[in-house]
Order: structure tokens, then sequence, then C-alpha cells
């Protein structure tokens, strides 16, 4: 298919796509040459429509019916028309505000806030993935004698998330041999990832059994038995009931595919994990998602943490007709100051 379209297509394309965002209706040759700027006739229009249709930028959904655009369509228009204009400093002031008040609080509740945000100013369904296990900074651990030969360990990430976990030990330990344990691990593992801990500490016991240090043999073999398990992080999923007013998913038998997609948690990572490997705002428009029951959607998603290394990502989710031009800055914004906010935790 041609990649250049000439300067009277695009304007048209664009006004096709434009009204079909704000009405849900397939849009005629009529009522594009009703539209300010557009300075053909209708018959013109219409022999363009047409060209565009052959092309796949356009389709029509009946005979008699005006067009609406494609996947295809959406992604020229995206790529090729749509300016992004900066976000506005309202909207900026409420995800501001949102984040704000969690900022003191546990990291889960900054990513919570930050979803509820993405939902309630896009007005779509709003995904966040959280930091695996794996990829969370070590700040401190704390061992507490509960009775003999049980204790509480309390894992402390440098994000502000906190693990606790019982763990059985032999019973001739007190707090104070305990105390000792999180002194030494805690110099040991400063600044390392939950992976490199692990690495460390097995390295470290390894030295440990020439050395026959007895009690820093002990600190390292409650510290491996204390660490918490990997896995995929946390998914946040706020406003899937926004779709609910679309036109497009009228159909509940559609809308219950959708619903029981946001339920599975390997689908939305699998989605989110697309927009780990580039920069900035990522567009997964219908099937590009290649995800069961979000074929009929758009994903707009970022990454948010450190450039060279990101924590996790999140993203809008609605119909294909949603307006770009609003959501992608808010997608870009919300992942910057969440990178921002967890940033200044380090």
């Amino acid at each position: 298919m041609p990649e250049e379209l000439s300067q009277r297509a695009k304007l048209i394309l664009s006004a096709v796509i434009a009204n079909y965002i704000a009405t849900a209706e397939p849009v005629g040759s009529r009522t594009i040459s009703k539209l300010t700027g557009i300075a053909v006739s209708p018959a013109t229009i219409r022999n363009v429509m047409a060209d565009l249709e052959e092309m796949g930028f356009l389709v029509q959904p009946h005979v008699s019916a005006g067009r609406v655009p494609t996947s295809h369509g959406l992604r020229f228009y995206v790529d090729s028309i749509l300016e992004v204009r900066e976000l506005d400093q309202q909207a900026k002031a409420q995800i501001r505000q949102a984040l704000r008040e969690e900022q003191r609080l546990d990291i889960r509740e900054v990513l919570k806030a930050a979803t509820r945000s993405l939902s309630l100013i896009s007005q779509q369904a709003a995904v966040l993935a959280a930091p695996p296990p794996e990829q969370e900074v070590f700040r401190h651990m704390e061992f507490v004698l509960l009775r003999p030969g049980l204790i509480l360990v309390v894992f402390v990430a440098r994000s502000g998330g906190v693990q606790n976990r019982i763990i059985e030990a032999e019973e001739d330990l007190t707090q104070d041999d305990l105390d000792k344990f999180t002194r030494y691990l805690n110099d040991l593992l400063a600044d390392l990832n939950l992976s490199e801990v692990k690495e460390r500490v097995a390295r470290e016991m390894a030295r440990e059994k020439v050395r026959f240090d007895r009690v820093l043999s002990r600190a390292l073999r409650l510290g491996q038995k204390a660490l918490p398990g990997g896995g995929p992080g946390d998914v946040f999923v706020e406003g899937r009931t926004n779709l609910m007013g679309a036109p497009e998913f009228a159909d509940v038998a559609r809308l219950r595919l959708i619903f029981r997609a946001f339920e599975e948690k390997s689908t939305l990572l699998r989605l989110l994990e697309k927009s780990l490997a580039a920069p900035g705002v990522q567009l997964f428009i219908g099937a590009e998602s290649e995800l069961a029951g979000l074929e009929g959607l758009t994903a707009v998603t970022a990454a948010y943490g450190d450039q060279n290394t990101p924590l996790g990502a999140l993203g809008v989710i609605g119909p294909t007709r949603m307006d770009y031009s609003k959501v992608i800055p808010i997608v870009d914004y919300t992942a910057q100051l969440v990178s921002r906010i967890l940033g200044s935790r380090d």
C-alpha cells in the first residue's frame, strides 16, 4: 500500500477520523463538504474517499452508509498527520494533585493513584504494571523474634515497598543475634536489586564455608530464607466501566469478552511489556496488540522509571475511536511524573 498521500487526501482522511471520533457514526462526503477548510465539492470528496477505501484507509460498513477509518487508516493518521500538543496545565495539575497526596505512602499507593488519575482524566480504562519484585532495589531488612524458632522478616525496598514474611529458624537464636544479622546483611546488600541480592548471598555463603565463621554463615542462611520470591509484579486496572458508554461496545457479548481480557493479568502484562522495548509513547491499534479480547481496542502505553532500565509501564485502553490528541499527552505526562516520583525516592 502507498505510504504517501496527497495533501487533499490527508485533509479528507483527517476530517473523516475527527468526525468519526466525535460521533461514532459513519461519515459521508456531504458531511465533510460542510466542514470549514474543506474547499472541494462533495463529488471530489466522494472520489477521494473511494480512493482511500481502495487503499485500505477507510471502509464502508453498509452500501448506503458513509465510511469509517480502518486500523490501517488510524495508524497512518497517528504516525503521519496527527499533531500532538502538550498537555494543558489544568490536566497536568489534576494528575500532580492525585499523585502528590500519595507520595509519602507505599509505592503501591502511588501506582494505584496514577492508574486512577489516568482513567479519570482520559475517561477510558487505565492499566499499570508494577515493577516485578526482582527489580526492587534493596534498602534494608529487619528480623524480629516473635518466639523461639519463629521470626518476622521485614523487607523494605528503596521505592518504599514493604514485604513481611514469617519464617522458621533455629530455636536458640536471640534478638541480639538477629540484630547482628540485620546489621551485617544491610551493609552487605545495600543498593542491590533483589536478583543481585540473591546472587550476593549465594556467593557469600560459598565463601563462608571456607571461613568457618558461624555467625556470618547463620546470618546468610537466614537472609537467603527471608528473601521474597520473584515472579511478575501486580497489574492495576481502573475505569473498565468507562467502556460501557461507548457505542462500539453496545453488544453485551463483545463487552463480556473485553472484560474477561481485563481479568487476565498475563494478557495485560504482555501488552504492557511491549512498551518496555522502546522509549516514549507506544500505540497498539486494533489487532496490533496481538492479544485475544483486545483486537477491537487501542492501547496507548508508556514505560516509567529510568530510561535505560524501565521499572514498569502504564497506559490507557479504549475504543479505536479514542481522541488520540488528548490521550497520548495524558499517558506521556503521567509516565514522566511517576518516573520522577520513583526517582526522588532513590
